[in-house]
């Protein structure tokens, strides 16, 4: 009986022990939505610390949305940084840099970063929304 009793909880602690099953951090598709009435030209995309989650996504019109770009990871906040044409002189907005240390990652998903111009005089950019679109599906 001891053995059994034995065997019983080795048995208990071995599937106790079992790692926990998270979901994959990406890949994620990654589009922006130019809610400013202003055109965004040479927009830059960084989703992570991972310097191959940097892209150039070109230029956005106002009120207009980019294509999907496929990023290997991405979390709720993003650095976005555009050139803009004010009185005729293009200038660097940006979100500012991301201290991605303890946010979740989205994961396998294609998302909407939505951006606007928070503010004009200190070249500003801010994430009103991030939309989740639906699922990645993978083939």
């Amino acid at each position: 009986m001891k053995k059994l009793v034995i065997i019983f909880f080795l048995l208990l602690s071995a599937i106790a022990c079992k790692k926990k099953e998270f979901s994959p951090e990406g890949p994620t598709d990654v589009r922006i939505r130019n809610l400013s009435d202003q055109n965004f030209q040479e927009v830059i995309v960084s989703t992570s610390e991972k310097p191959e989650d940097i892209d150039t996504i070109g230029a956005i019109a106002n009120g207009s949305t980019s294509d999907y770009f496929r990023f290997t990871k991405a979390y709720p906040k993003a650095e976005i940084s555009a050139k803009i044409n004010i009185d005729g002189s293009p200038m660097k907005f940006s979100t500012g840099v991301v201290n991605y240390t303890y946010l979740t990652y989205i994961g396998r998903d294609r998302i909407t970063y939505e951006i606007y111009i928070s503010d004009l005089n200190n070249r500003e950019l801010k994430i009103s929304n991030v939309i989740l679109e639906e699922a990645l599906v993978l083939k």
